[in-house]
């Protein structure tokens, strides 16, 4: 395949987006024709471009010089020491990358600080729930929606899936604590780092000969497949939450919403794409998500790695069937029979019974109004305990967690 320009792209979508569809896709992968309008986005307004043709016009081409002009280990090695919002840019980074930070660290004028308290306040409640849904709804979704999974498996992160899966769940974990958009937390780090990290996939992944062979697309992560991506998670975060019948109040559940949506700016989605309720999210997602979801090779390879990843602890005796009977309970039998996720005669019942009980015992706690101070704040604790100890045990206690600007591809493919 010819190295494209976003220029042949652009020329060319209409007649690739066809042959696309016509020898590659299945029918479970085929999208229709985008017609979600940007009036329904926050900011009401828009240009209304199928987003499968648009990338990032400010970090792609930034991270393509650093690449080609050498500079992304030293690069790398200087943002290593940057992990809070509000610190200052290491001395030392090339001036254009120092400009593009500094503009893409900013919040946009929307941002709303008492939202964001509000979130704060959902994610304290529901801590448990959250950590459990983005693990196993929203990571192992990834391994079926077929661009996100072979751009993770022939990228470097696909020759370190630890590694890779810790700077995911750093995300998760950076948007549920108390200041995560403020100067003194890390999440606007996380997505600006992501965002860069992303670009550098851009850039290096067509370059890849195995990539290139069963790719549909000729630029990976554009805003369609940022925006699939984004759905496995908040969307279908809530979607699991309406499914357990968890009563969440209109302004936490608006909070939450909006600390994804300011996730989904800082990462470089384009506002117009960003859905600005839960209605226009559920609509758009029924547009980008659900019609691609399928089976790939690379995604049952990947899957198979995250349930395996607790080997290290009992040597798979009972990890790997438990995150098994997850999965089918959070994803379904159709999804897990993609993903060739054997059933499991005792904790697929088990899952089937438990999990709407504890939710039920933990909802009624949480409405006791005579319960002992202090309550809300032990869950928390204990949810933060289980979240921090995940992370350390994906990055093998290596913290703090630095998400790099790629050098290469998976060598392995």
């Amino acid at each position: 395949m010819e190295q494209p320009s976003r220029r042949n792209v652009l020329m060319t979508g209409g007649v690739l987006g066809a042959l696309g569809a016509l020898s590659v896709a299945t029918p479970a992968q085929a999208r229709p024709l985008w017609t979600w309008s940007p009036k329904g986005s926050v900011v009401g307004a828009g240009k209304g471009v199928d987003p499968r043709w648009v990338w990032d016009e400010e970090a792609d081409p930034l991270v393509a010089s650093l690449i080609d002009r050498g500079d992304v280990p030293n690069v790398n090695k200087l943002l290593k020491g940057w992990t809070k919002n509000g610190q200052a840019l290491p001395a030392g980074l090339p001036a254009d990358l120092k400009q593009f930070i500094e503009k893409a660290r900013r919040l946009p004028s929307w941002a709303d600080q008492t939202k964001l308290a509000t979130a704060y306040k959902f994610n304290q409640k529901r801590g448990t729930y959250l950590g459990v849904s983005y693990g196993f709804a929203s990571g192992m979704m990834s391994t079926v929606i077929p661009h996100e999974a072979r751009a993770v498996y022939y990228s470097k992160g696909g020759a370190d899936m630890r590694d890779r899966i810790t700077k995911t769940a750093k995300l998760g974990y950076d948007i549920g604590t108390r200041n995560a958009f403020q100067p003194d937390g890390e999440m606007i780090v996380t997505c600006v780092k992501t965002r860069l990290a992303h670009a550098g996939v851009r850039h290096l992944l067509p370059q890849s000969p195995s990539w290139d062979k069963v790719a549909d697309e000729q630029i990976p992560i554009s805003q369609a497949d940022m925006m699939v991506t984004w759905h496995s998670l908040p969307t279908t975060v809530m979607r699991q939450l309406t499914r357990w019948k968890v009563p969440i109040p209109a302004d936490e559940s608006a909070a939450f919403l909006h600390s994804w949506q300011l996730t989904a700016h800082m990462l470089g989605i384009l506002d117009e794409y960003i859905p600005n309720s839960w209605d226009e999210a559920n609509a758009q997602a029924a547009q980008v998500l659900d019609p691609v979801l399928a089976a790939t090779p690379e995604g049952v390879k990947l899957a198979d790695i995250l349930l395996h990843l607790g080997v290290t602890i009992d040597g798979g005796i009972l990890t790997t069937h438990i995150l098994g009977a997850l999965t089918r309970y959070m994803l379904g039998d159709q999804i897990c029979g993609w993903l060739q996720i054997p059933r499991e005669p005792v904790w697929d019942p088990a899952f089937e019974a438990f999990w709407p009980t504890f939710v039920a015992i933990k909802e009624g706690l949480l409405k006791i109004t005579d319960a002992p101070p202090g309550l809300l704040q032990i869950y928390w604790a204990f949810d933060e305990i289980i979240r921090l100890g995940t992370l350390l045990f994906l990055s093998g206690g290596n913290l703090p967690i630095s998400i790099q600007i790629p050098t290469g591809n998976n060598p392995n493919t």
